[in-house]
């Protein structure tokens, strides 16, 4: 009985040994893990993770999916997080959730370019994309186009290319653009005497979609088009016939965020990663490999990138234009459908 009793401590010590050496195999597996829900591009993904992998020895799961679709999931999942990180989303929409969000500044904050830091002290900016003229050069000819006052020219109606701000993040981008390039603030007579008459050139011709804007302009369906960077800059990196143009009068770079989920399983983790896009690694490698523009102070840009000394940038008032959104895509409706 004796000799049993202490065959069954013995085989209950093993097995809790091994069990411990369970619970040590499982707790470093959770320490190597990063689950990150993302709605940024497939190239921007493609890129950007796998170096973060190698350089950490983290293993992340990638959730992709819209941001609105993101948001949803973050506010069911608030008891119980199961994303450490989202990738990506503007700065607005991280301002109206603020409450899914963890407190974080990176130490590499400081190495950003003044005006695209991390304020609000939980979502971190780390590229930027403005708003762009993407001209066809072979359909130019001798128009002179350098900045919204030239899309006026009587030559250009209904050769230029724009989507509708109602349904397009990127014409509305472009709207609130010129409103403050073209009048200094969102209400001035003057801005919007301006849209109306960019609307009268437009000649009725609203495209279906950010996307049909600058395709249609690299396939010579029209001379210009109101587009954003990326894509512009990803058709001039390609050899197509096109030029990108920042308005003489001011360009607005709006910054994609990211930001640690409130109560993140791993948030050493996802604090590294929040560190790692804003290294000079992650940051050259949006200058150099993708068409983002990078917000690091040394970061490298590829040729086909204008360096920002040569834009004049102007700010945006993101909260009065995140509090008035509707109003001022209301207002522009009524001038379209006036005009026309």
């Amino acid at each position: 009985m004796k000799k049993m009793s202490m065959l069954l401590v013995a085989c209950m010590l093993v097995l809790g040994a091994l069990s411990g050496c369970g619970n040590s195999e499982s707790s470093k597996e959770k320490e190597n893990k990063l689950v990150v829900y993302s709605p940024n591009s497939e190239e921007i993904i493609k890129t950007i993770i796998p170096m973060f992998e190698k350089q950490t020895g983290i293993t992340v799961e990638l959730v992709t999916a819209g941001t609105g679709e993101i948001i949803k999931r973050l506010q069911s999942e608030k008891q119980n997080p199961y994303a450490d990180v989202m990738f990506g989303g503007s700065m607005a929409g991280y301002r109206e959730n603020k409450a899914l969000y963890e407190p974080y500044v990176s130490p590499n904050d400081q190495d950003l370019i003044e005006g695209h830091r991390n304020t609000t002290g939980f979502a971190t900016p780390y590229i930027s994309d403005g708003s762009v003229l993407l001209v066809n050069k072979n359909l130019v000819g001798d128009i002179k186009i350098e900045g919204y006052a030239d899309l006026l020219n009587p030559k250009l109606k209904g050769k230029i290319a724009s989507a509708d701000p109602a349904s397009s993040s990127s014409a509305f981008a472009q709207l609130t653009n010129m409103l403050k390039a073209m009048g200094g603030d969102y209400e001035s007579e003057q801005g919007w005497n301006y849209v109306s008459e960019l609307v009268k050139n437009l000649d009725g011709k609203i495209a279906s979609g950010s996307g049909a804007v600058h395709k249609s302009v690299a396939d010579g369906e029209y001379v210009v088009g109101l587009t954003y960077e990326d894509p512009a800059s990803t058709y001039v990196r390609n050899g197509a016939p096109v030029e990108v143009v920042y308005p003489k009068e001011g360009a607005v770079f709006l910054d994609a965020a990211s930001g640690i989920v409130k109560g993140a399983p791993h948030m050493d983790n996802a604090k590294k990663f929040i560190d790692f896009i804003l290294s000079q690694e992650a940051q050259d490698a949006f200058g150099t490999q993708l068409t983002n523009r990078p917000l690091r102070k040394d970061a490298k840009l590829g040729d086909y990138m204008t360096p920002y000394s040569k834009i004049n940038m102007i700010d945006e008032d993101t909260d009065y234009v995140s509090e008035h959104k509707s109003k001022i895509v209301e207002k522009y409706t009524d001038v379209f459908t006036s005009v026309k």
